[in-house]
């Protein structure tokens, strides 16, 4: 088995980047999910769940790690980070509130007028990270901005699989992994508890929890008609009301991963 693809995503429910290497530490893959779109009035978090128009925009980093921010119709725009404890704002991201800086006047001009609703965007720093969901983890283990797990994984098998059930391929994107693996049976991760890939150790938490945004074409924002693939894996990965897909994971200290790093399963 081996590390096929790695994925990240700057901004919450913006486009991906795909990526040959990349560090990983608490927080998952560098710079993953680090900046977050709420809205203005309440702090409460936006995606692609009901803001689409979010998956449209490319987001990427500078030499000097300042956020870049892309989308067709509207002048792209470089974002610095701002400092950890200034201009503070509450937000609220599923159960979790906590205060973050916000990044200023000029991404949140760009971003409302992208989606026609006031809103901000804003970072999380380390040291304020959120702590994973009741129940997983380590005390140590810490999140940004992803739903809840620093990292995702899916094996290719079982991508094939679904795109064999449903008559049509599935695009990878539409489920928003981390970490892709190829060489393995399909649905083999749901068995796994820890893996290594290179020198790292990850621990596999909880199965991922699949939702209407994988109905979305990752490279239109178009939800498909039939609502696929959430139809066809509700039909056999359909777990006491939630439809699973993929494996939720930490790491252990801190590394770095590249496409092509073998993978082994340690229990």
């Amino acid at each position: 088995m081996f590390l096929s693809a790695l994925y990240r995503y700057p901004v919450k429910s913006a486009r991906a980047q795909c990526l040959q290497a990349s560090a990983v530490g608490n927080l998952g893959l560098d710079g993953d999910r680090r900046w977050l779109v709420v809205e203005q009035e309440n702090g409460r978090f936006l995606t692609q769940r009901a803001w689409p128009r979010l998956g449209q925009v490319g987001a990427s980093y500078g030499e000097q790690g300042q956020l870049l921010l892309q989308t067709p119709g509207q002048t792209p725009l470089e974002v610095p980070v701002p400092p950890a404890d200034e201009a503070l704002r509450g937000i609220t991201i599923w159960r979790d509130t906590l205060r973050v800086p916000d990044a200023g006047d000029a991404a949140a001009a760009w971003l409302s007028e992208l989606l026609g609703k006031a809103v901000r965007l804003v970072y999380c720093p380390e040291q304020r990270a959120r702590y994973l969901p009741s129940g997983y983890g380590l005390n140590s283990d810490r999140a940004a901005f992803p739903d809840g797990f620093p990292l995702l994984l899916i094996g290719q098998a079982s991508l094939d699989e679904l795109s064999r059930r449903v008559g049509r391929p599935m695009d990878m994107l539409r489920f928003r992994p981390n970490l892709v693996v190829e060489g393995a049976e399909a649905f083999a991760e749901d068995c796994w508890k820890r893996i290594r890939i290179g020198d790292m150790t990850f621990r596999v938490l909880k199965p991922s929890v699949r939702c209407i945004l994988t109905t979305l074409d990752p490279a239109t924002g178009e939800r498909s008609p039939d609502r696929e693939p959430l139809t066809t894996l509700k039909t056999f990965r359909e777990k006491e009301g939630d439809v699973l897909f993929g494996q939720n994971l930490a790491v252990d200290g801190e590394g770095e991963l590249k496409v092509g790093m073998a993978v082994e399963v340690l229990e």
